[in-house]
């Protein structure tokens, strides 16, 4: 698979059925997500006090003369609904229904709202409060509030514009008045003199002055003051926070996931790890030779193992046997565990294997060791004996029994079945060896241990079925034996991938774990330096 090959299988398309995926992998996200907003509701619903909201209906009208008229063009043109509801939210009203209610006028400011629709003259006066009472005597007080000082606004208005008027025509009257004096007392109607025309002409436009501005008077004084009505006012039962709890507690519920779900996908896209084996296939660009999946007490799946072996067959089999490097990313994608276990599986089918490990990882590489030790104890091989002697015929034997030597029926020892070391001896890695007595029977003895085989020095041997496997050093390794390396991680050690130059690379990718840049980081550095792995193992719990 070439550079060209990888990339696209890297670009395949992604299915409902992996992104559905994600949020169930990270289902501890997702459903602490759920559980924090719905105690958010929680306690928005039971331990925060219920607010009660009133809503109370104004109709204003614009001042008219004539209250049947009806104004000419948009009811929004008539009356300005925004100034309205600048007054209606103004201090004085807010004022007064603090005064009503015993709060605080910047809680009055805060619980009252004021809706004006576009394009009509109906105003919404919606106070929230601690109880029903409340906010019914806010919401009434509000809008009696609003009326109460537009009325006084239209009142202030007319009398002003009345005193306007009464000045005027105070003045006018004056003139008029004035005039009247300056008209001669014994001037001749039939022919006035210019003058007297001239004053009459004047007297009679300070009359029509004086009745038009009567009529206009009348007209302001006849004016309609009233700003509008109440048309639906609050009252009890008024709808709160908590009537509807159920369905609060659903949508958070809801919600939460919701959240939850956008937080694994940013999640997975921030943090990329090898999810499937066709992912790890297209980010290595070399076959799965195996998935080694964990059992309940975290032992590696011993068939996995043979399978996986089997897979490698070439190596094992093959006449030229180069060292077998198992590589991996980092620390804990189960690389030391993959390892031991082929080790154990190559020496329970009776190879000698040599293991070569690092020091730092010897403590942890031992005791898996002796575990398959435990599981698989030391077994001689079975050596070939040539069968007994048959022995004479008792005397006592019946002459009708007696024949000749061709008739003679030789009847072979009986081997018993050879004891399997108890608990407590495999446990302590006793070795067995098996002998013949003089009686045909075999018996297991037990040898002696070394001093090595408990102590953490290079060259330990552990006898495993009818193999065994050597201990050594990662950098002594050099023998034409079957050997397996345990590589350090080798994004941060390069004696592994030295090693691998030498020999097969063989990759530990695991399952949900192992990171795909990091796994992409060490591929390149592989191809880089000359190395093509010969394939990959998946470890994890299976899926796929």
């Amino acid at each position: 698979m070439d550079v060209t090959d990888v990339a696209s299988a890297r670009q395949r398309p992604v299915g409902l059925v992996e992104l559905a995926r994600i949020p169930l992998r990270r289902w501890r996200i997702v459903l602490a997500s759920a559980a924090l907003v719905l105690a958010a509701v929680l306690a928005y619903l039971f331990v925060l006090p219920a607010t009660y909201t009133g809503t109370t209906a104004v109709v204003v009208r614009p001042v008219v003369t004539d209250p049947f008229s009806v104004p000419s063009g948009g009811a929004d043109r008539a009356v300005n609904m925004t100034a309205e509801s600048g007054i209606a939210t103004s201090n004085d009203v807010i004022d007064k229904v603090a005064g009503i209610t015993g709060r605080d006028t910047k809680e009055v400011a805060d619980a009252l709202e004021v809706e004006t629709p576009v394009g009509g003259q109906v105003m919404r006066f919606s106070y929230a409060g601690h109880s029903e009472r409340e906010a019914v005597d806010g919401a009434n007080g509000a809008a009696e509030s609003y009326l109460e000082l537009r009325k006084g606004m239209y009142e202030n208005q007319r009398a002003a514009v009345l005193k306007s008027y009464d000045d005027t025509i105070d003045l006018v009257t004056a003139q008029r008045t004035t005039t009247q004096r300056s008209l001669p007392a014994n001037q001749s109607s039939s022919n006035p003199s210019p003058r007297t025309s001239a004053l009459l002409d004047q007297l009679r436009a300070l009359n029509d002055q004086l009745a038009t501005l009567a009529e206009q008077r009348s007209k302001v004084a006849s004016a309609d003051l009233s700003p509008g009505s109440v048309t639906s006012a609050a009252r009890t039962p008024v709808p709160s926070s908590r009537d509807a709890a159920p369905l609060l507690l659903v949508a958070g519920l809801l919600g939460g996931l919701l959240l939850g779900g956008l937080v694994a996908f940013v999640r997975e896209s921030l943090d990329r790890r090898v999810r499937t084996a066709a992912e790890a296939a297209a980010t290595i660009g070399a076959p799965l030779l195996g998935t080694v999946r964990y059992r309940r007490g975290g032992q590696q799946d011993e068939s996995d193992l043979r399978y996986l072996v089997l897979a490698l067959g070439r190596w094992v089999d093959g006449p030229q046997r180069t060292p077998l490097v198992v590589l991996s990313s980092a620390t804990d994608e189960g690389r030391e565990q993959v390892t031991a276990g082929l080790a154990a599986v190559l020496a329970a089918a009776g190879h000698d294997v040599r293991l070569g490990v690092t020091p730092e990882s010897l403590d942890r590489i031992r005791p898996l060791m002796l575990d398959a030790q435990r599981r698989h104890p030391p077994v001689e091989p079975t050596r070939s004996r040539p069968l007994p002697r048959p022995r004479p015929v008792p005397a006592t034997t019946p002459a009708t029994t007696a024949a000749g030597p061709e008739d003679t029926a030789v009847i072979p020892a009986v081997r018993k079945p050879r004891p399997f070391p108890t608990a407590a001896e495999a446990k302590n890695g006793a070795v067995y060896r098996s002998t013949t007595t003089p009686e045909d029977k075999t018996e297991i003895i037990p040898t002696a241990r070394s001093a090595a085989d408990g102590a953490a020095t290079d060259g330990q041997e552990l006898r495993i079925g009818t193999g065994k496997v050597r201990l050594v050093d990662l950098d002594g390794t050099s023998s034409e034996a079957l050997t397996v390396l345990d590589a350090p991680p080798a994004l941060h050690d390069e004696r592994g991938v030295r090693a691998a130059r030498e020999g097969r690379a063989l990759l530990v990718a695991a399952r949900d774990r192992t990171r795909t840049g990091q796994l992409t980081q060490l591929v390149d550095r592989l191809r880089a330096v000359g190395v093509e792995p010969v394939g990959f193992v998946l470890t994890g719990d299976g899926r796929d």
